[in-house]
């Protein structure tokens, strides 16, 4: 008996965008400066192991080299969600825009040493998750570390499979699920952009600088109407 292939789908991608600001190290050498400042204006010592802002700081970057990197994240951004949703958004009428607005709803910066962490989350209240990496030391010294090694400061991603897993049993009908996690390596000038609901964690990091990211969260809107899909004529 042979069956008649009617196709096949792969459903449910995890869309991740990673993004490199040209000319990034001036900017992030200020930028590290005064969110040190800020660290220390609301009562932070400077060497303490692990500190995360107010998620105001979009409106506290009012400096040159600020501005310069929240429009890189809204760019990168915009970048990461028109490639998520290039197949869904086909279905639109041409003469309907879709030029993206971006809301920042919370922005903030996290310093972190000597074996901090951020054990694993996900992001509610929006669509959108990032991080922009200011300071880190770099690879080769970064992953010399005794204990940590490569993965020294990296964000670890889960997949959505991930709590599926009990029992870790692997064969060859399910290779597709691997692998579970994924490492990226933290680049000072780097943006990584991914979908509130994916569950991350900041590994454990000691290094001779302080990693500082800026971490942010974001909904994405149309430019005029609504926000579903139907508003755009999609049927």
């Amino acid at each position: 008996m042979t069956a008649a292939f009617l196709g096949h789908q792969s459903l449910w991608a995890t869309p991740i965008g990673i993004y490199r600001l040209d000319g990034a190290d001036d900017c992030n050498i200020v930028l590290a400066r005064a969110l040190s400042a800020m660290r220390i204006a609301q009562g932070s010592a400077s060497d303490q192991a692990f500190f995360a802002s107010s998620d105001d700081l979009l409106d506290r970057l009012g400096l040159p080299e600020g501005r310069r990197v929240v429009q890189f994240i809204v760019e990168s951004l915009k970048d990461t969600v028109g490639r998520a949703n290039a197949v869904a958004w086909k279905s639109a009428q041409p003469a309907r825009s879709l030029d993206m607005r971006i809301a920042i709803e919370g922005m903030w910066f996290q310093c972190a040493n000597r074996g901090a962490f951020h054990d694993v989350h996900s992001h509610g209240n929006c669509s959108w998750s990032g991080v922009y990496i200011v300071q880190i030391d770099p690879a080769q010294t970064r992953c010399e570390h005794p204990v940590y090694g490569t993965s020294n400061g990296l964000t670890r991603f889960f997949g959505p499979y991930f709590n599926r897993l009990g029992g870790a049993h692997v064969d060859l009908g399910n290779a597709y699920l691997q692998p579970p996690h994924v490492d990226v390596e933290p680049v000072a000038g780097q943006v990584v952009v991914f979908p509130s609901w994916l569950a991350h964690q900041a590994m454990p990091y000691e290094g001779r600088l302080d990693r500082i990211i800026i971490s942010f969260n974001a909904s994405i809107h149309a430019q005029s109407g609504g926000d579903r899909l139907h508003a755009f004529g999609a049927r």
